[in-house]
């Protein structure tokens, strides 16, 4: 791969890093597992980079890419994630530190999201990113219709599970 390709891969990275590290967050339970996934994560994305059009806006696709690895990972591992070394590769990328404290006023919120099921967590996280239901039924791959069926009646599950 050229070095421009991998400049523009990296500063697009860190501009939405933190896609990355809420997903980490939702399919996660400490920091060492978040840490494997982010990184399971950003190979995924780099090895599907060079496929990467811009028919969708980097985020929706980072999105779609960063979601399926996690998906796939947890329920591959039932919540142990594991990596693959990726050797070859020249740059570094810059993290900003994951600070749990600043979303400190979500966790019920997250607690009562990952009792859902794989798809509903990312439909909620996509959501929550304020992705109209358009975006969200192309990262996920449902219809329109289906999403905001699904959120409907997830936001009554949560309603449920934060107010018994």
């Amino acid at each position: 791969m050229t070095q421009e390709l991998e400049h523009r891969f990296v500063a697009q990275l860190e501009e939405n890093q933190n896609i990355v590290h809420k997903i980490c967050r939702l399919y996660t339970n400490d920091s060492d597992a978040h840490n494997d996934l982010f990184q399971e994560i950003t190979i995924q994305l780099w090895k599907a980079y060079p496929k990467f059009r811009g028919d969708a806006k980097f985020s929706t696709w980072m999105y779609r890419v960063a979601l399926n690895t996690a998906i796939t990972l947890f329920r591959k591992s039932k919540r142990k994630i594991q990596t693959q070394d990726f050797e070859g590769v020249s740059f570094k990328i810059s993290t900003e530190e994951y600070d749990p404290i600043i979303e400190e006023q979500l966790q019920l919120m997250y607690q009562a999201v990952k009792t859902l099921n794989d798809i509903d967590k990312a439909l909620v996280f996509l959501y929550l990113e304020n992705k109209n239901y358009s975006e969200i039924s192309d990262t996920l791959g449902i219809t329109e219709v289906n999403a905001r069926v699904k959120m409907n009646r997830i936001k009554e599950k949560l309603r449920t599970i934060l107010n018994p």
